[in-house]
């Protein structure tokens, strides 16, 4: 069976945030936020490394008790990425600024330029429910989930949208 792929395209850390778009499977889904890029890590405030990881459903923890409440029509476990360097508990989950989010990705319909000032997501819940169906139902079908995350130089490099 076909893993389900998903893509985290980074493209603006102004150094407090950074703003970046997700596809699944070819097609764009929502804008994320997350932490700044760090050399060194600062616990809750450092962006993970670009990479692939594997999404898995953890249902254990205080999020996951706080969302089987929220969403009791559809949440059925964290979306979690696995074997992430030197992280722990890096979620998929709602929020609107870097404050929300300590390494964790953040989904949103749209965004705040962070350029002027911090970087805003809103409607973050409205896209966590789409990104959160389509990824969680994959799990459940039996396919393997993953998303691959890109730095903003990836942009650089000749990158064309159209050929991922």
């Amino acid at each position: 069976m076909r893993p389900l792929e998903s893509k985290l395209f980074r493209f603006s850390d102004n150094g407090e945030s950074t703003l970046g778009l997700i596809f699944i499977d070819g097609r764009f889904c929502c804008f994320d936020l997350e932490d700044e890029f760090r050399i060194k890590k600062v616990m809750g405030e450092t962006r993970i490394p670009a990479g692939r990881y594997q999404i898995k459903l953890r249902t254990e923890g205080r999020l996951h008790e706080k969302y089987k409440k929220k969403f009791t029509a559809h949440h059925i476990g964290m979306l979690e990425l696995q074997n992430v360097p030197n992280y722990k508990y890096i979620l998929i989950h709602p929020g609107n600024t870097d404050d929300d989010t300590g390494g964790c990705i953040l989904p949103g319909d749209t965004c705040e330029s962070n350029r002027v000032e911090r970087g805003k997501l809103k409607y973050s819940t409205r896209a966590y429910i789409r990104l959160y169906s389509e990824i969680s139902q994959a799990i459940v079908d039996g396919r393997d989930a993953f998303i691959t995350v890109y730095d903003e130089d990836y942009f650089m490099s000749g990158f064309d949208i159209r050929g991922f």
